[in-house]
């Protein structure tokens, strides 16, 4: 029987040194020492042998267990280490292949919009400022010649912050970019000549053409013989660098209790000459409000309005979003759907 385990031992070591691949390794293994192997079997006819007999046996069959299992340990580990060089030799990679292009994001079509505008107003002369969106009633209305009685002022068209503060001059969300004008001339006095872009919040139900939270910008100058014909000039200037083409503005009255007198200007039509969709086939498009500096701003701002005069004027940065990318309807800027987002 000792020749046996001694012959098993012998087959063994050959068939595994021969084994070229991890599947002839895991068939030899079977052979010998599972559970249906010559070991296996060899080792169910010790019941007929002698106490001593049994033991010598025994020793003898764990040491070639043993011995072959270190044996398959090490072929195992050649064979894998020569399938890795095999696949080394055969594979080729191109390290001068161009890499998976990976996904960039890009800035948004309303900041896109803003930065334009800004651009343009530097090269003009003006500074970008902007100041809190939490709002004093103060700056916000009454500073800007707007009485207390103004439908404005009412809970229905504001958000207010709820704090216990003085009735008249309750925290509030801005309901524009003018507040900014007040702190500015506050802070810096007069000639001064900013732009202030920024968020601005109403209580409005949302549809194509209104949101609750929506970007705005404006232009202030303020200097000495400053007129209508300045502001002209520059929203022409300022239009026509924006759409890239010669534009035409046009004024019509208006009212705004913090200029006087009070306009709302229009440009001729930049994307036609007869009339299109876009113009409503009128040729010219209304882009905002304007007009002089009312004196009681000027005052509250602690510019005399007998040495200073200026003008403001401003709108929506979505309207010109949805003018320059031809949308429709401004609540697609906000819905953060990357198929609209993706085409700007």
């Amino acid at each position: 029987m000792e020749k046996q385990l001694n012959q098993i031992q012998i087959d063994a070591e050959k068939d595994i040194k021969e084994s070229s691949s991890l599947d002839q390794l895991l068939e030899v293994e079977k052979k010998y020492l599972g559970k249906k192997g010559s070991l296996k079997a060899i080792l169910s006819q010790i019941k007929d042998l002698s106490i001593e007999e049994k033991k010598a046996f025994g020793k003898l069959s764990n040491q070639i267990k043993v011995v072959l299992n270190e044996l398959i340990f090490k072929q195992k580990k050649l064979i894998e280490d020569q399938e890795i060089q095999n696949q080394l030799q055969n594979e080729f990679l191109d390290v001068t292949l161009p890499s998976i292009e990976t996904q960039k994001g890009s800035t948004h079509v309303l900041k896109q919009v803003q930065k334009k505008l800004e651009e343009i107003f530097i090269n003009l002369g003006f500074e970008v400022v902007d100041g809190p969106e939490v709002e004093s009633e103060k700056h916000n209305f009454e500073d800007l010649n707007i009485p207390q009685s103004h439908p404005a002022r009412d809970m229905y068209d504001t958000f207010f912050i709820d704090q216990k503060t003085e009735k008249y001059n309750r925290l509030l969300l801005r309901t524009h970019t003018s507040p900014v004008q007040i702190r500015q001339m506050l802070k810096q006095g007069a000639p001064i000549k900013v732009l202030i872009p920024g968020r601005t919040f109403r209580y409005e139900e949302a549809d194509a053409t209104h949101e609750h939270t929506f970007m705005q910008y404006e232009g202030l100058y303020i200097d000495k013989d400053i007129s209508l014909s300045h502001l002209k000039g520059y929203i022409e200037e300022i239009f026509g660098q924006f759409f890239g083409s010669k534009i035409e503005v046009r004024f019509r009255p208006g009212f705004f209790p913090f200029t006087e007198p009070s306009l709302e200007f229009e440009i001729s039509c930049p994307f036609c000459e007869k009339g299109c969709k876009v113009c409503k086939q009128t040729k010219y498009i209304e882009l905002g409000g304007c007009g002089m500096v009312h004196p009681n701003v000027l005052k509250a701002a602690g510019v005399d309005p007998e040495k200073f005069q200026g003008f403001a004027f401003g709108g929506g940065l979505d309207r010109l979003a949805m003018l320059i990318t031809q949308t429709n309807d401004l609540r697609l800027f906000r819905q953060n759907d990357l198929r609209f987002l993706k085409q700007f």
